[in-house]
């Protein structure tokens, strides 16, 4: 039993030592993928017209007409990364765009999934993992949603 102590013990420091790099992790985490989508929302929405004209043609969006999916994209990848940075409902944040990030790439399937593209694929696949993370591990210490419940005296977990 020592000598397994003995062989954890570098385990321990490096997890208590990482630990302390959790909530900048988390933070940046947040920072670089709302930084991603608010890009992409601003495109969307300073060439109207090129938006329009890319769901009526390109895009295959289920269920939603053209116009309604181009609004409602271009709207989810303005809103909810503004969440994700402040950390106010940081978790409704990252749910809403992995939703919008998945909703892209099943509209975007017969070009995403063919040879060629694994890369852009790869992109969308690490946002979603990036947001199925902030989404089950929360914004971290760094987040209005941390700063509220300090203030009422909470002990949740965000």
């Amino acid at each position: 039993m020592a000598a397994l102590m003995s062989l954890m013990s570098p385990n321990w420091l490096a997890a208590r030592l990482l630990a302390t790099l959790q909530p900048l992790f988390l933070l940046a985490t947040r920072l670089y993928v709302s930084w991603e989508f608010l890009k992409s929302g601003r495109i969307k929405l300073t060439s109207w017209d090129t938006t329009i004209y890319l769901f009526e043609n390109e895009y295959h969006t289920p269920l939603l007409s053209p116009h309604l999916a181009a609004v409602a994209g271009t709207a989810g990848e303005l809103f909810f990364p503004l969440l994700l940075i402040t950390g106010l409902a940081g978790r409704i944040g990252a749910l809403g765009l992995f939703a919008v990030n998945a909703l892209a790439v099943i509209s975007y399937k017969h070009v995403l999934l063919t040879e060629g593209f694994e890369a852009a694929l790869g992109q969308h696949v690490l946002w979603g993992f990036m947001l199925a993370l902030l989404a089950i591990v929360g914004p971290g210490r760094y987040s209005v949603d941390q700063l509220l419940v300090r203030r009422i005296g909470g002990s949740a977990r965000i």
